[in-house]
């Protein structure tokens, strides 16, 4: 490895080398730098780095010497690996967690977690911490607010601690009520989902409540959760099933080889995967027919535009009528105009 050009950053590599003199107690600098994956040059820095940072580290010389921390001193880093440790540290603590009342003990937690560690990689989590940054909404998308986000506290609360809620939810022009057993809290595109189970006049079906039309919550007692609920698998699988319920319309389609491979990059990648395994064999001219399930005509085909004229819509007629349409605005846009002479 060429010295200078490690493949962990320098905070995670001094966290490792604490672990590592804390499991073998001592070793040579060459030992060091062959488990980290650095030159012995970089060990020996990285050795002189955690003695300057307040980490008891000892060198000894001699045949019998190397490196090791003082007896009986460890850190407090026991079970987080090196990478954890410093993850931990340099993730601020997220909104969402916030939003569910908890940012405060993420905050505390921290704070436990950075005094484990020496002042220097502490100081150098924060540093990396400071260029990264994660913003779950999309652009020029605003988090859920107003009246509904207010009640994001309560709800977690009941989520945690097995109570139910009762419930009064926005729907439509009006208010309905609702007696539920919270089962879990999901943030998708900065919107917050409550996935709670009925009442027994539904047969305690498991549905999705979008929170920020919650009007109002109130405890409604003990509630018992459904043995073995496992909110992602839940949530993937309704996800798959709300998309698949879109995907209503079977449009079939010609394809040129140039197309065929790029269906997965403009299709959704389960739609493209779909049809490519069902797909007919080549004609002799070289195009595919595939049948792709997807939204309403006039959508289907403003999704394959980006396939230009490596695409031929072939059913339904309202597709291809929609695609052509579009295909004929955009070529009369595009018609050289003619411009008088001057002069």
């Amino acid at each position: 490895m060429v010295d200078g050009a490690p493949a962990r950053g320098r905070a995670e590599r001094l966290v490792a080398l604490l672990f590592v003199l804390q499991r073998r107690r001592r070793a040579t600098t060459g030992e060091l730098a062959a488990e980290l994956g650095v030159s012995e040059r970089t060990a020996a820095r990285d050795v002189a780095a955690l003695r300057e940072s307040g980490v008891p580290v000892w060198t000894e010389p001699g045949r019998y010497g190397g490196v090791r921390l003082v007896d009986g001193w460890r850190s407090r880093l026991d079970g987080l690996t090196e990478r954890e440790a410093v993850a931990l540290l340099a993730m601020s603590p997220p909104r969402a967690l916030a939003d569910l009342g908890l940012g405060g003990a993420v905050a505390a937690a921290h704070a436990k977690l950075s005094a484990t560690l020496p002042a220097a990689l502490g100081e150098e989590a924060l540093r990396v911490a400071r260029r990264f940054h994660l913003d779950a909404p999309g652009w020029f998308a605003r988090p859920d607010g107003g009246t509904g986000g207010t009640h994001l506290p309560a709800l977690a609360h009941a989520v945690l601690t097995d109570r139910r809620v009762a419930l009064a939810y926005a729907r439509g022009d009006g208010e309905v009520r609702r007696d539920l057993v919270p089962l879990g809290l999901v943030l998708k595109a900065g919107a917050w989902y409550l996935v709670a189970a009925g009442d027994g006049e539904d047969g305690g079906a498991v549905r999705t409540y979008r929170v920020s039309r919650v009007r109002a919550v109130a405890d409604a007692g003990p509630a018992e959760r459904p043995a073995g609920f496992d909110l992602a698998a839940w949530w993937a699988a309704s996800s798959a099933a709300f998309e698949r319920s879109l995907r209503r319309v079977p449009v079939r389609v010609r394809l040129s080889p140039r197309g065929l491979r790029a269906l997965p990059r403009v299709l959704d990648p389960g739609v493209a995967a779909e049809a490519l395994a069902a797909a007919q064999a080549p004609a002799a001219d070289g195009w595919t027919e595939v049948v792709l399930h997807l939204e309403d005509p006039a959508i289907a085909a403003g999704q394959l535009l980006p396939l230009g004229t490596e695409v031929e819509v072939l059913d339904p007629p309202a597709a291809r009528a929609a695609f052509a349409a579009t295909a004929r605005a955009m070529a009369a846009r595009h018609t050289p105009r003619h411009r008088p002479r001057t002069g």
